[in-house]
């Protein structure tokens, strides 16, 4: 199996007939792999590698500065998450060494003043974000950055509708108040032999609804799980985001689509050791959106809040990093 490329230009331009096309396109992707890479899109190339760069840049600030933002300790996705930080097979139920990773997140950088915005669980969602002092331009990178993948999922969303045979505009009042983020994650070189089940991220699958990621093209990349097992490179072409479905995607349609199994492997002994920087743009509903069935009552519905706070907990479970893992 390959992970298919579609260039999604003609849904966004295009009249009916294309965004049919396309649908189809994305619903057979989804039905076979939760995967795909979209073409097409309309980010543009400047502001994808000037948000590369900010991230680079960031990364190689002094490791007592990167703690000034450091992430709150109820784990809101907000701040810098220092090396080794989290091990993201633990939500799966898997005990693994900490994953060889350091992280920056952001949410929303536009909350408006009302009372959905504000309480305990509404915080874990839409608390203030934390931005380094240096790089210079980095908040207004990121920012802008933020924007233009929420917009463009917003457009995917409906695509996503379309593909199940709904109405263009089905989620339209679910993602509304969407509670999305922005993770900048560095997978440091590796100086040292990883310890034993230990990688750049453990193999878990996404809380929301749809994951759209660009990634360094280095040795020890994104894989993929297959559908008949075994696990894959994926290699997408320049231009190319990677997108896959979550958990509450998988939840609302029932199972028809599934949340796949992903990892960041280590690079092969051998290979240039080489940093691999990765920015992932997390779309999610509404934190109240319930994610019961679409199609039929899919049993006791849980809120995308009451699913996604048991996940980040439970990816909190790894203790300090092995010395010998990587530098930081």
């Amino acid at each position: 199996m390959s992970v298919p490329v579609i260039d999604i230009g003609p849904f966004l331009q295009g009249g009916d007939k294309d965004k049919r096309r396309i649908a189809r396109e994305i619903a057979a992707a989804c039905e076979e792999s939760g995967f795909f890479c979209i073409t097409g899109h309309g980010i543009s190339a400047d502001l994808i590698a000037r948000t590369r760069q900010a991230a680079a840049d960031f990364f190689t600030r002094p490791v007592e500065e990167k703690r000034l933002i450091l992430r709150p300790r109820n784990r809101v996705g907000r701040g810098y998450y220092p090396f080794a930080d989290r091990s993201l097979a633990y939500t799966l139920g898997e005990e693994t060494p900490p994953d060889l990773q350091e992280a920056f997140a952001m949410g929303p950088p536009d909350v408006p003043d009302e009372e959905y915005y504000r309480g305990e669980v509404a915080e874990y969602f839409f608390a203030d974000n934390r931005y380094p002092a240096r790089p210079e331009e980095f908040r207004e990178t990121v920012d802008g950055y933020f924007r233009a993948l929420l917009g463009l999922c917003d457009r995917l969303m409906g695509a996503m509708a379309m593909a199940l045979g709904l109405e263009e505009d089905f989620f339209a009042d679910k993602i509304d108040r969407p509670a999305c983020g922005l993770r900048l994650i560095r997978y440091p070189a590796q100086t040292g032999a990883p310890a034993k089940r230990q990688l750049r991220a453990g193999a878990h699958t996404d809380y929301g609804t749809l994951t759209v990621l660009r990634g360094d093209d280095v040795p020890g990349t994104l894989q993929v799980r297959l559908p008949r097992g075994g696990w894959t490179d994926l290699r997408p072409p320049a231009d190319a985001f990677v997108c896959n479905l979550g958990d509450a995607m998988a939840r609302w349609t029932g199972g028809r689509w599934a949340s796949t199994l992903h990892r960041v492997a280590n690079p092969p002994e051998g290979a240039p050791q080489r940093d691999r920087i990765s920015l992932v743009f997390f779309h999610q509903p509404n934190y109240d959106a319930l994610l019961n069935g679409i199609f039929e009552d899919a049993g006791d519905a849980v809120t995308l809040a009451e699913h996604y706070i048991e996940k980040i907990h439970l990816a909190a479970g790894a203790g300090p990093a092995p010395s010998s893992a990587a530098d930081e």
